[in-house]
């Protein structure tokens, strides 16, 4: 069994502007995205903690650490999912979000698993 197939876990992303939330005013634009966690792999993996990277346009970075997700540390069997949305904020009208999930499989291992860069965007900016 090859070890990259063993402990897999595919992570897709996707944001929604919330212009009721925002104050372009004060260059306050806050986004909703929602995660999907997959475990594409052979073996149960639990989602420890959380690392985001988030950038504006300015390139101002802020990084965000924390246990789980959504207050959660979901279990994920193979073949099993688990989605959420949650929120950021960020000071310009485009922005990215990468990060890592810090897994811990049912047989110990800990890797991690990558959250593609995904846009964070006031609508009709980005073609």
């Amino acid at each position: 069994m090859s070890e990259a197939k063993k402990y897999d876990i595919k992570v897709t992303a996707q944001s929604f502007f919330l212009p009721d939330q925002s104050d372009e005013e004060n260059d306050q634009y806050v986004f909703a995205y929602t995660i999907r966690i997959e475990n594409t792999g052979q073996i149960p993996a639990q989602v420890i903690s959380r690392h985001w990277i988030i950038t504006d346009a300015d390139n101002q970075v802020q990084e965000v650490r924390g246990m789980g997700v959504v207050g959660e540390q979901p279990v994920l069997k193979p073949g099993q999912h688990f989605e959420y949305t949650s929120g950021s904020s960020i000071n310009t009208i485009v922005g990215t979000m990468r990060g890592t999930y810090q897994m811990v499989a049912e047989d110990g291992v800990k890797f991690d698993a990558v959250v593609p860069e995904f846009p964070l965007s006031v609508p009709r900016v980005l073609h």
